[in-house]
């Protein structure tokens, strides 16, 4: 099966030959490389020219204006790949030489399968690992719907797209919703995704997810991004009766517990806000009265 990889990249030269490199050593070798630059302002340019020769690079964009979100790239790079399946192999990440090719099994084994993931150490710019995902099982074929209502509710179980293989003819049918998204566009990707067939998942260990200051999730669990991003997509998701109001109940209790343990690395600014989102998901909702908000709210006034 022909893989379109795009990496998206803004400002991270220092990290981009480790990633192009990785993508172009992998050992399934039935693939297409697409980079699009978008307006870095570093040494990008440079780096990314260097490979402009190499014969799986189809194409290189650099953008003329900024876009604002990772997400919009990431629509640009589908729309001009040509082959069946999509990697979204991230400029700051790298990854083992058989990721492709263990990913690319999910689809082999199972024709219904839009969606193949592996698992990923999270590390800093030391080599120092943070933690590891992991399955419960080496490799899992399981529905989709079933996978979002497992998997997908309390958190983004897929929270870096070089972890994950897709299938292209499946786009069209997913709400562009995502692309309005700084930070949580990825989790409703996969979530609306999933619902198109069955998820492949393996537990073996073949991603790099590295965090650093230059990341876009940094600055959004500093200003509480990351939680309003979160309740507005539970929302979304409750409104289109994709969850139940109980699956829903669940999902922002656990979002409330999280914004508890949480709330004190926030600035006060960014902690009213996401008050504010909590209280307007809440006040139609049997959770307003379970979580007794009300001095809370008082409290960050």
């Amino acid at each position: 099966m022909f893989v379109s990889v795009i990496i998206p990249n803004y400002n991270h030269s220092i990290f981009l030959n480790q990633r192009i490199d990785t993508v172009l050593n992998q050992t399934y070798r039935n693939f297409e490389v697409i980079i699009l630059d978008d307006c870095s302002t570093d040494d990008s340019k440079l780096v990314i020219e260097q490979y402009r020769q190499h014969p799986q690079v189809t194409q290189i964009i650099f953008n003329e204006s900024n876009g604002g979100t990772t997400f919009k790239q990431w629509e640009k790079g589908i729309t001009l790949a040509s082959g069946q399946l999509i990697w979204i192999a991230e400029s700051d990440d790298w990854c083992e030489p058989t990721l492709l090719e263990e990913l690319v099994q999910g689809f082999i084994k199972d024709p219904n399968c839009v969606l193949s993931y592996c698992q990923s150490y999270c590390v800093n710019n030391y080599g120092n690992i943070h933690w590891i995902s992991q399955h419960n099982q080496l490799t899992e074929s399981i529905d989709g719907r079933d996978y979002s209502l497992k998997y997908m509710l309390k958190n983004n179980t897929i929270f870096n797209a070089s972890m994950v293989l897709w299938k292209k003819d499946k786009f069209p049918f997913i709400k562009k919703e995502f692309t309005t998204y700084k930070f949580c566009g990825d989790w409703l990707f996969w979530i609306e995704l999933a619902q198109l067939g069955n998820v492949y998942v393996s537990g073996k260990i073949l991603n790099f997810f590295r965090k650093h200051d230059l990341d876009v999730s940094s600055g959004a669990y500093h200003s509480g991004l990351n939680f309003i991003e979160a309740l507005n997509l539970l929302s979304s998701l409750h409104l289109q009766q994709m969850i139940s109001s109980e699956a829903y109940n669940k999902a922002m209790k656990h979002q409330f517990k999280m914004f508890w343990k949480e709330k004190r690395d926030l600035d006060p600014d960014a902690r009213k806000k996401v008050v504010g989102h909590f209280k307007a998901c809440i006040h139609s909702s049997i959770i307003y009265y379970k979580f007794k908000l009300s001095a809370i709210w008082k409290n960050e006034k």
